[in-house]
């Protein structure tokens, strides 16, 4: 593997850089969203998913908080407070030998935080389009 995909993702968040997803990103790569029933595939829908993510999650009160590796994959546990709600979720991502990642799987707890996140998301996506 040439390159960190976690690092480069840190640094991304870190930085808000939505343009640097295009580098890290497999042609295929694959979302998982924890509110839409059907993978999205493919870099173009998962850099719109994970670009209004950038806007939704990514605010002040964002932090990773727990971090498990292995070679070409990792769970990321975060929190944040959005609206007056306490967010928990984890970020588990797959990468290939490249070091792009191939798949970006988003769980969320709890309810009141999923049914937050799925308005925002939804405002934030349809805005985008």
């Amino acid at each position: 593997m040439s390159s960190n995909p976690i690092l480069i993702w840190h640094q991304l968040v870190n930085e808000r850089n939505v343009r640097g997803l295009d580098a890290l990103l497999a042609e295929g790569a694959v979302f998982y969203s924890p509110v839409v029933h059907t993978p999205q595939v493919g870099r173009a829908i998962t850099k719109k998913y994970l670009a209004a993510a950038f806007h939704v999650f990514f605010n002040e009160s964002f932090r990773y908080v727990r971090e498990v590796a292995s070679d070409r994959d990792a769970v990321l546990e975060f929190e944040l407070e959005l609206d007056g709600i306490s967010v928990n979720g984890v970020d588990m991502i797959k990468w290939n030998e490249e070091g792009k990642i191939t798949e970006f799987k988003v769980m969320l707890r709890p309810l009141k935080a999923v049914n937050l996140i799925h308005q925002k998301m939804a405002a934030m996506l349809q805005s985008n389009q």
